[in-house]
Protein backbone atom coordinates (compact mmCIF):
# COMPACT_ATOMS: atom_id res chain seq x y z
CA UNK A 1 0.00 0.00 0.00
CA UNK A 2 1.10 3.56 -0.54
CA UNK A 3 2.74 5.34 2.38
CA UNK A 4 1.41 8.68 3.53
CA UNK A 5 3.09 11.34 5.61
CA UNK A 6 2.66 11.12 9.36
CA UNK A 7 3.05 13.54 12.25
CA UNK A 8 6.78 13.75 12.99
CA UNK A 9 7.82 11.68 15.97
CA UNK A 10 9.82 13.08 18.84
CA UNK A 11 13.40 13.48 17.71
CA UNK A 12 15.53 10.68 19.16
CA UNK A 13 17.92 11.61 21.92
CA UNK A 14 21.65 11.47 21.51
CA UNK A 15 23.12 8.09 22.35
CA UNK A 16 25.71 7.86 25.10
CA UNK A 17 28.29 6.45 22.72
CA UNK A 18 27.69 9.33 20.32
CA UNK A 19 29.44 11.74 22.71
CA UNK A 20 32.82 10.28 21.76
CA UNK A 21 34.68 12.68 19.42
CA UNK A 22 35.00 11.66 15.80
CA UNK A 23 38.38 10.49 14.63
CA UNK A 24 40.40 12.82 12.46
CA UNK A 25 40.65 12.12 8.77
CA UNK A 26 44.29 11.43 7.92
CA UNK A 27 45.38 11.86 4.33
CA UNK A 28 46.63 8.70 2.68
CA UNK A 29 50.24 8.55 1.60
CA UNK A 30 51.24 8.42 -2.07
CA UNK A 31 52.21 4.77 -1.52
CA UNK A 32 48.76 3.78 -0.21
CA UNK A 33 46.75 1.55 -2.56
CA UNK A 34 43.68 3.02 -4.20
CA UNK A 35 40.27 1.39 -4.34
CA UNK A 36 40.91 0.63 -8.01
CA UNK A 37 44.23 -1.03 -7.17
CA UNK A 38 42.65 -3.23 -4.56
CA UNK A 39 39.67 -4.07 -6.76
CA UNK A 40 42.06 -5.35 -9.43
CA UNK A 41 43.91 -7.46 -6.85
CA UNK A 42 40.62 -8.71 -5.46
CA UNK A 43 39.41 -9.80 -8.89
CA UNK A 44 42.60 -11.79 -9.44
CA UNK A 45 42.70 -13.41 -5.99
CA UNK A 46 39.11 -13.83 -4.73
CA UNK A 47 36.35 -15.98 -6.32
CA UNK A 48 33.67 -13.96 -8.06
CA UNK A 49 31.06 -15.78 -5.97
CA UNK A 50 32.15 -13.65 -3.02
CA UNK A 51 30.29 -10.47 -3.87
CA UNK A 52 30.85 -7.05 -2.30
CA UNK A 53 28.11 -4.44 -2.27
CA UNK A 54 30.48 -1.44 -2.33
CA UNK A 55 33.52 -1.04 -4.64
CA UNK A 56 35.55 0.57 -1.85
CA UNK A 57 38.03 -0.81 0.67
CA UNK A 58 37.82 0.02 4.38
CA UNK A 59 40.76 1.67 6.09
CA UNK A 60 39.28 2.59 9.47
CA UNK A 61 35.94 3.13 11.19
CA UNK A 62 34.47 4.68 14.31
CA UNK A 63 30.92 4.21 15.60
CA UNK A 64 28.74 4.99 12.53
CA UNK A 65 31.47 6.37 10.24
CA UNK A 66 33.88 4.56 7.91
CA UNK A 67 36.81 5.81 5.84
CA UNK A 68 38.13 4.03 2.78
CA UNK A 69 41.78 3.67 1.74
CA UNK A 70 41.57 6.92 -0.23
CA UNK A 71 40.37 8.89 2.80
CA UNK A 72 36.73 9.19 1.72
CA UNK A 73 34.23 9.27 4.58
CA UNK A 74 31.00 7.25 4.65
CA UNK A 75 28.04 6.98 7.00
CA UNK A 76 27.33 3.31 7.63
CA UNK A 77 23.65 2.33 7.55
CA UNK A 78 24.59 -1.31 6.84
CA UNK A 79 26.47 -2.13 10.03
CA UNK A 80 28.37 -5.04 8.52
CA UNK A 81 24.98 -6.71 7.80
CA UNK A 82 23.46 -6.00 11.24
CA UNK A 83 26.61 -6.95 13.15
CA UNK A 84 27.38 -3.54 14.63
CA UNK A 85 24.43 -2.66 16.88
CA UNK A 86 27.03 -1.23 19.30
CA UNK A 87 28.87 0.54 16.45
CA UNK A 88 32.31 0.21 14.93
CA UNK A 89 34.99 -0.24 17.58
CA UNK A 90 32.87 0.34 20.66
CA UNK A 91 35.48 1.32 23.30
CA UNK A 92 34.33 -1.22 25.90
CA UNK A 93 34.16 -4.04 23.36
CA UNK A 94 37.63 -3.31 21.98
CA UNK A 95 39.08 -2.97 25.49
CA UNK A 96 37.62 -6.32 26.57
CA UNK A 97 38.99 -8.06 23.48
CA UNK A 98 42.45 -6.53 23.94
CA UNK A 99 42.53 -7.52 27.62
CA UNK A 100 41.73 -11.11 26.67
CA UNK A 101 44.39 -11.07 23.92
CA UNK A 102 46.96 -10.12 26.55
CA UNK A 103 46.13 -13.36 28.42
CA UNK A 104 45.54 -15.95 25.66
CA UNK A 105 43.78 -16.11 22.29
CA UNK A 106 42.99 -19.80 21.85
CA UNK A 107 43.04 -23.14 23.62
CA UNK A 108 39.93 -24.73 22.06
CA UNK A 109 37.21 -25.06 24.66
CA UNK A 110 37.10 -28.80 23.91
CA UNK A 111 40.73 -29.11 25.07
CA UNK A 112 41.21 -26.56 27.86
CA UNK A 113 38.05 -24.64 28.81
CA UNK A 114 37.99 -21.03 30.07
CA UNK A 115 35.72 -18.87 32.17
CA UNK A 116 34.60 -16.40 29.50
CA UNK A 117 32.83 -19.18 27.56
CA UNK A 118 30.98 -20.22 30.70
CA UNK A 119 30.21 -16.60 31.66
CA UNK A 120 28.78 -15.85 28.22
CA UNK A 121 26.68 -19.02 28.29
CA UNK A 122 25.35 -17.99 31.69
CA UNK A 123 24.52 -14.53 30.39
CA UNK A 124 22.70 -15.86 27.32
CA UNK A 125 20.75 -18.33 29.44
CA UNK A 126 19.61 -15.48 31.69
CA UNK A 127 18.64 -13.22 28.77
CA UNK A 128 16.66 -15.75 26.71
CA UNK A 129 12.89 -15.72 27.23
CA UNK A 130 11.24 -18.37 29.40
CA UNK A 131 11.52 -19.38 33.03
CA UNK A 132 12.84 -22.87 32.34
CA UNK A 133 16.45 -23.97 32.83
CA UNK A 134 18.62 -23.21 29.78
CA UNK A 135 22.04 -24.05 28.39
CA UNK A 136 24.04 -22.47 25.55
CA UNK A 137 26.44 -23.77 22.93
CA UNK A 138 28.93 -21.33 21.40
CA UNK A 139 30.16 -21.67 17.81
CA UNK A 140 31.59 -19.31 15.20
CA UNK A 141 29.06 -18.50 12.46
CA UNK A 142 25.32 -18.14 12.08
CA UNK A 143 25.05 -21.06 9.67
CA UNK A 144 26.97 -23.20 12.13
CA UNK A 145 24.51 -22.21 14.86
CA UNK A 146 21.54 -23.21 12.70
CA UNK A 147 23.11 -26.54 11.75
CA UNK A 148 23.76 -27.32 15.41
CA UNK A 149 20.23 -26.34 16.37
CA UNK A 150 18.92 -28.87 13.84
CA UNK A 151 21.33 -31.54 15.13
CA UNK A 152 20.20 -30.91 18.69
CA UNK A 153 16.52 -30.96 17.72
CA UNK A 154 16.92 -34.24 15.85
CA UNK A 155 18.81 -35.83 18.73
CA UNK A 156 16.25 -34.62 21.29
CA UNK A 157 13.18 -35.76 19.36
CA UNK A 158 14.51 -38.75 17.43
CA UNK A 159 12.90 -37.25 14.32
CA UNK A 160 14.51 -36.09 11.04
CA UNK A 161 12.18 -33.45 9.59
CA UNK A 162 12.65 -29.67 9.59
CA UNK A 163 10.11 -27.13 8.37
CA UNK A 164 11.15 -23.65 7.25
CA UNK A 165 9.29 -20.85 5.49
CA UNK A 166 9.21 -19.07 2.15
CA UNK A 167 11.62 -16.14 2.18
CA UNK A 168 13.54 -17.34 5.22
CA UNK A 169 17.32 -17.13 5.24
CA UNK A 170 19.31 -19.51 7.45
CA UNK A 171 22.80 -19.71 5.93
CA UNK A 172 24.96 -20.83 2.99
CA UNK A 173 26.03 -24.34 4.01
CA UNK A 174 24.21 -27.16 2.25
CA UNK A 175 21.87 -27.96 5.14
CA UNK A 176 21.08 -24.31 5.84
CA UNK A 177 20.64 -23.64 2.12
CA UNK A 178 18.05 -26.41 2.13
CA UNK A 179 16.15 -24.37 4.71
CA UNK A 180 16.77 -21.00 3.02
CA UNK A 181 13.79 -19.96 0.93
CA UNK A 182 15.43 -18.01 -1.87
CA UNK A 183 17.21 -19.46 -4.90
CA UNK A 184 19.23 -16.61 -6.39
CA UNK A 185 22.01 -16.08 -5.59
CA UNK A 186 22.31 -18.52 -2.68
CA UNK A 187 20.95 -21.88 -3.91
CA UNK A 188 21.54 -21.47 -7.63
CA UNK A 189 23.41 -24.42 -9.17
CA UNK A 190 24.58 -26.01 -5.89
CA UNK A 191 21.90 -28.66 -5.17
CA UNK A 192 20.79 -31.27 -4.40
CA UNK A 193 20.01 -30.30 -0.85
CA UNK A 194 19.45 -32.53 2.19
CA UNK A 195 16.23 -34.50 2.48
CA UNK A 196 13.54 -34.06 5.14
CA UNK A 197 13.57 -30.27 4.81
CA UNK A 198 10.14 -28.86 4.01
CA UNK A 199 8.83 -25.39 3.22
CA UNK A 200 5.64 -23.74 4.45
CA UNK A 201 4.12 -20.46 3.19
CA UNK A 202 4.92 -17.17 4.89
CA UNK A 203 2.17 -14.55 5.34
CA UNK A 204 2.44 -11.96 2.56
CA UNK A 205 0.21 -8.97 1.92
CA UNK A 206 1.72 -8.66 -1.57
CA UNK A 207 0.74 -12.22 -2.46
CA UNK A 208 -2.55 -12.16 -0.59
CA UNK A 209 -1.42 -14.79 1.94
CA UNK A 210 -2.96 -14.19 5.36
CA UNK A 211 -1.86 -15.74 8.64
CA UNK A 212 -4.82 -18.09 8.36
CA UNK A 213 -3.70 -19.07 4.84
CA UNK A 214 -0.15 -19.69 6.06
CA UNK A 215 -1.29 -21.89 8.94
CA UNK A 216 -3.60 -23.78 6.60
CA UNK A 217 -0.64 -24.30 4.27
CA UNK A 218 1.42 -25.70 7.13
CA UNK A 219 -1.38 -28.07 8.12
CA UNK A 220 -1.73 -29.17 4.51
CA UNK A 221 2.03 -29.84 4.49
CA UNK A 222 1.42 -32.25 7.37
CA UNK A 223 -1.08 -34.07 5.15
CA UNK A 224 1.00 -34.18 1.98
CA UNK A 225 4.74 -34.26 2.68
CA UNK A 226 5.80 -33.72 6.29
CA UNK A 227 4.42 -36.37 8.62
CA UNK A 228 4.11 -34.39 11.86
CA UNK A 229 5.39 -37.14 14.16
CA UNK A 230 8.55 -37.24 12.05
CA UNK A 231 9.18 -33.48 12.22
CA UNK A 232 11.87 -32.46 14.73
CA UNK A 233 11.61 -28.69 14.42
CA UNK A 234 9.97 -25.69 12.84
CA UNK A 235 12.46 -22.83 12.29
CA UNK A 236 11.48 -19.23 11.64
CA UNK A 237 13.05 -15.78 11.73
CA UNK A 238 10.82 -13.54 13.92
CA UNK A 239 11.68 -10.83 11.40
CA UNK A 240 12.76 -11.99 7.96
CA UNK A 241 16.28 -10.78 7.23
CA UNK A 242 17.34 -11.32 3.65
CA UNK A 243 13.69 -12.06 2.90
CA UNK A 244 12.70 -8.41 3.25
CA UNK A 245 12.69 -7.31 6.91
CA UNK A 246 9.11 -8.48 7.30
CA UNK A 247 8.02 -9.19 10.89
CA UNK A 248 6.18 -12.43 11.52
CA UNK A 249 2.69 -11.50 12.72
CA UNK A 250 2.46 -12.26 16.43
CA UNK A 251 -0.63 -14.42 15.93
CA UNK A 252 1.40 -16.53 13.51
CA UNK A 253 4.11 -17.13 16.11
CA UNK A 254 1.51 -18.02 18.72
CA UNK A 255 -0.16 -20.44 16.31
CA UNK A 256 3.19 -22.08 15.56
CA UNK A 257 3.86 -22.48 19.29
CA UNK A 258 0.49 -24.23 19.71
CA UNK A 259 1.08 -26.49 16.71
CA UNK A 260 4.54 -27.45 17.96
CA UNK A 261 3.12 -28.26 21.40
CA UNK A 262 0.36 -30.35 19.85
CA UNK A 263 2.74 -32.49 17.78
CA UNK A 264 5.84 -32.58 20.00
CA UNK A 265 7.80 -30.42 17.54
CA UNK A 266 10.49 -28.00 18.71
CA UNK A 267 10.21 -24.32 17.77
CA UNK A 268 13.50 -22.67 16.74
CA UNK A 269 13.70 -18.87 16.61
CA UNK A 270 16.45 -17.80 14.21
CA UNK A 271 17.54 -14.53 15.83
CA UNK A 272 20.85 -14.26 14.02
CA UNK A 273 19.99 -10.94 12.37
CA UNK A 274 17.17 -9.72 14.61
CA UNK A 275 18.76 -10.37 17.99
CA UNK A 276 20.66 -8.20 20.48
CA UNK A 277 18.63 -5.04 20.40
CA UNK A 278 17.95 -4.63 16.71
CA UNK A 279 14.18 -4.62 17.25
CA UNK A 280 14.13 -2.90 20.65
CA UNK A 281 14.22 -6.09 22.71
CA UNK A 282 17.15 -8.42 23.26
CA UNK A 283 15.41 -11.01 21.06
CA UNK A 284 12.77 -10.13 18.47
CA UNK A 285 10.45 -12.98 19.47
CA UNK A 286 9.95 -11.31 22.85
CA UNK A 287 7.56 -8.85 21.18
CA UNK A 288 5.09 -11.73 20.66
CA UNK A 289 5.34 -13.25 24.12
CA UNK A 290 6.14 -16.63 22.54
CA UNK A 291 8.86 -18.73 24.16
CA UNK A 292 10.81 -20.88 21.66
CA UNK A 293 12.60 -24.11 22.54
CA UNK A 294 15.84 -23.10 20.82
CA UNK A 295 17.27 -19.74 19.72
CA UNK A 296 20.10 -19.28 17.23
CA UNK A 297 22.23 -16.16 17.69
CA UNK A 298 25.25 -14.46 16.05
CA UNK A 299 25.90 -11.10 14.33
CA UNK A 300 25.58 -8.26 16.90
CA UNK A 301 26.26 -10.49 19.89
CA UNK A 302 29.94 -9.47 19.99
CA UNK A 303 30.07 -6.05 18.31
CA UNK A 304 32.03 -7.21 15.26
CA UNK A 305 33.90 -10.25 16.58
CA UNK A 306 32.96 -13.63 15.07
CA UNK A 307 30.86 -15.72 17.43
CA UNK A 308 27.48 -17.46 17.30
CA UNK A 309 25.48 -19.81 19.44
CA UNK A 310 22.43 -21.88 20.27
CA UNK A 311 20.43 -21.17 23.43
CA UNK A 312 17.84 -23.71 24.49
CA UNK A 313 15.96 -25.67 27.08
CA UNK A 314 18.51 -27.49 29.20
CA UNK A 315 16.97 -30.93 28.68
CA UNK A 316 16.97 -30.44 24.91
CA UNK A 317 20.50 -29.04 24.80
CA UNK A 318 21.74 -32.07 26.76
CA UNK A 319 20.32 -34.54 24.22
CA UNK A 320 23.65 -35.14 22.45
CA UNK A 321 26.47 -37.24 23.90
CA UNK A 322 29.80 -35.64 24.91
CA UNK A 323 31.80 -34.82 21.78
CA UNK A 324 28.71 -34.47 19.60
CA UNK A 325 28.82 -30.67 19.81
CA UNK A 326 31.67 -28.22 19.46
CA UNK A 327 34.24 -26.98 16.99
CA UNK A 328 37.89 -25.99 17.06
CA UNK A 329 37.23 -22.26 17.17
CA UNK A 330 33.77 -22.36 18.76
CA UNK A 331 33.40 -19.78 21.52
CA UNK A 332 36.78 -18.19 20.89
CA UNK A 333 37.96 -16.52 24.12
CA UNK A 334 38.55 -13.10 22.51
CA UNK A 335 35.08 -13.15 20.93
CA UNK A 336 33.53 -14.29 24.23
CA UNK A 337 35.10 -11.33 26.04
CA UNK A 338 33.88 -8.97 23.33
CA UNK A 339 30.38 -10.43 23.50
CA UNK A 340 30.14 -9.94 27.25
CA UNK A 341 31.16 -6.29 26.80
CA UNK A 342 28.78 -5.72 23.87
CA UNK A 343 25.82 -7.16 25.78
CA UNK A 344 26.69 -4.99 28.78
CA UNK A 345 26.75 -1.93 26.51
CA UNK A 346 23.31 -2.81 25.13
CA UNK A 347 21.96 -3.04 28.67
CA UNK A 348 23.71 -0.12 30.38
CA UNK A 349 23.69 2.46 27.57
CA UNK A 350 19.95 2.26 26.97
CA UNK A 351 20.37 0.88 23.46
CA UNK A 352 17.18 -1.21 23.51
CA UNK A 353 15.15 1.94 24.11
CA UNK A 354 17.32 3.74 21.57
CA UNK A 355 16.34 1.14 18.97
CA UNK A 356 12.66 1.90 19.50
CA UNK A 357 13.31 5.66 19.29
CA UNK A 358 15.32 5.28 16.10
CA UNK A 359 12.66 3.04 14.59
CA UNK A 360 9.93 5.61 15.22
CA UNK A 361 12.10 8.40 13.87
CA UNK A 362 13.04 6.51 10.69
CA UNK A 363 9.40 5.60 10.04
CA UNK A 364 8.34 9.22 10.28
CA UNK A 365 11.17 10.52 8.14
CA UNK A 366 10.65 7.85 5.47
CA UNK A 367 6.95 8.70 5.36
CA UNK A 368 7.78 12.39 4.94
CA UNK A 369 10.25 11.63 2.15
CA UNK A 370 7.78 9.31 0.43
CA UNK A 371 5.00 11.90 0.60
CA UNK A 372 7.09 14.75 -0.81
CA UNK A 373 7.36 13.37 -4.30
CA UNK A 374 4.88 10.84 -5.71
CA UNK A 375 7.34 9.26 -8.19
CA UNK A 376 9.37 7.88 -5.29
CA UNK A 377 6.88 4.97 -5.16
CA UNK A 378 7.58 4.04 -1.53
CA UNK A 379 5.07 1.19 -1.20
CA UNK A 380 5.75 0.00 2.34
CA UNK A 381 7.67 0.90 5.50
CA UNK A 382 7.91 -2.07 7.84
CA UNK A 383 9.85 -3.69 10.64
CA UNK A 384 10.28 -3.76 14.40
CA UNK A 385 12.29 -1.15 16.28
CA UNK A 386 15.31 -0.08 14.26
CA UNK A 387 15.11 -3.20 12.06
CA UNK A 388 13.34 -1.41 9.21
CA UNK A 389 12.92 -1.72 5.47
CA UNK A 390 11.49 0.57 2.80
CA UNK A 391 10.05 -1.19 -0.24
CA UNK A 392 9.79 0.40 -3.68
CA UNK A 393 7.48 -0.45 -6.57
CA UNK A 394 7.07 0.71 -10.16
CA UNK A 395 3.57 2.00 -9.42
CA UNK A 396 1.08 1.90 -6.58
CA UNK A 397 -1.69 0.21 -8.60
CA UNK A 398 0.15 -3.01 -9.45
CA UNK A 399 2.78 -2.88 -6.67
CA UNK A 400 5.27 -4.34 -9.15
CA UNK A 401 8.68 -4.64 -7.42
CA UNK A 402 11.30 -2.14 -8.58
CA UNK A 403 14.75 -3.61 -7.85
CA UNK A 404 16.34 -1.36 -10.48
CA UNK A 405 15.40 1.76 -8.54
CA UNK A 406 16.76 0.30 -5.30
CA UNK A 407 20.03 -0.65 -6.93
CA UNK A 408 20.34 2.87 -8.30
CA UNK A 409 19.57 4.40 -4.87
CA UNK A 410 22.34 2.33 -3.28
CA UNK A 411 24.82 3.40 -5.96
CA UNK A 412 23.96 7.11 -5.71
CA UNK A 413 23.99 6.96 -1.92
CA UNK A 414 27.50 5.50 -1.95
CA UNK A 415 28.69 8.28 -4.24
CA UNK A 416 27.33 10.78 -1.74
CA UNK A 417 28.83 8.99 1.27
CA UNK A 418 26.15 6.63 2.60
CA UNK A 419 26.38 2.83 2.71
CA UNK A 420 23.02 1.08 2.14
CA UNK A 421 22.01 -2.52 1.44
CA UNK A 422 18.97 -3.98 -0.28
CA UNK A 423 16.97 -7.06 0.67
CA UNK A 424 13.78 -8.93 -0.21
CA UNK A 425 12.76 -11.72 -2.54
CA UNK A 426 12.85 -9.25 -5.44
CA UNK A 427 15.66 -7.04 -4.17
CA UNK A 428 13.35 -4.02 -4.08
CA UNK A 429 13.66 -3.06 -0.42
CA UNK A 430 16.29 -1.02 1.40
CA UNK A 431 17.07 -2.23 4.92
CA UNK A 432 18.29 -0.09 7.79
CA UNK A 433 20.99 -1.61 10.02
CA UNK A 434 22.52 1.57 11.41
CA UNK A 435 24.38 1.19 14.73
CA UNK A 436 22.14 1.94 17.69
CA UNK A 437 24.94 4.19 18.99
CA UNK A 438 24.57 6.60 16.06
CA UNK A 439 24.16 10.25 17.01
CA UNK A 440 21.14 12.29 15.97
CA UNK A 441 23.36 14.40 13.71
CA UNK A 442 24.70 11.36 11.86
CA UNK A 443 21.20 9.93 11.43
CA UNK A 444 19.93 13.18 9.93
CA UNK A 445 22.96 13.51 7.68
CA UNK A 446 22.40 9.97 6.44
CA UNK A 447 18.70 10.56 5.82
CA UNK A 448 19.47 13.71 3.86
CA UNK A 449 21.87 11.73 1.68
CA UNK A 450 19.24 9.02 1.25
CA UNK A 451 16.66 11.53 0.03
CA UNK A 452 19.12 13.10 -2.39
CA UNK A 453 20.18 9.68 -3.68
CA UNK A 454 16.54 8.72 -4.13
CA UNK A 455 15.96 11.85 -6.19
CA UNK A 456 19.04 11.03 -8.28
CA UNK A 457 17.81 7.47 -8.84
CA UNK A 458 14.28 8.55 -9.78
CA UNK A 459 15.68 11.05 -12.29
CA UNK A 460 18.00 8.39 -13.69
CA UNK A 461 15.28 5.78 -14.11
CA UNK A 462 12.88 8.35 -15.55
CA UNK A 463 15.49 9.29 -18.12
Amino acid sequence: MATTAKTPAKKPRKSRAAKKPRIEVVATSPESPTNADLLARREAAVPRGVASAAPIFADRAENTELWDVEGNRYIDFAGGIAVLNTGHRHPAVVAAAKAQEDRFTHTSFQVVPYETYVALAEKLNALAPGGHAKKSLLVTTGAEAVENAVKIARAATGRPGVIAFTGGYHGRTLLTLGMTGKISPYKKDVGPFPADVFRAPFPSARDGITVEDAITGLKNLFLTDAQPDRVAAIIIEPVLGEGGYTPVPFEMLRALRAICDEHGILLIADEIQAGFGRTGTMFAIEHSGVVPDLITVAKSMAGGYPIAGVIGRADIMDAMDPGGLGGTYGGNPVACAAALAAIEALETEGLLARSLELGAHFRTRFAEIGARTAPYRMWDIRGLGAMLAVEFVTDFDTAQPDPGLVKSVCAHALKRGLILLSCGMHGNALRIMVPLTASDEIIEEGLAIFEAALADAVAETAG
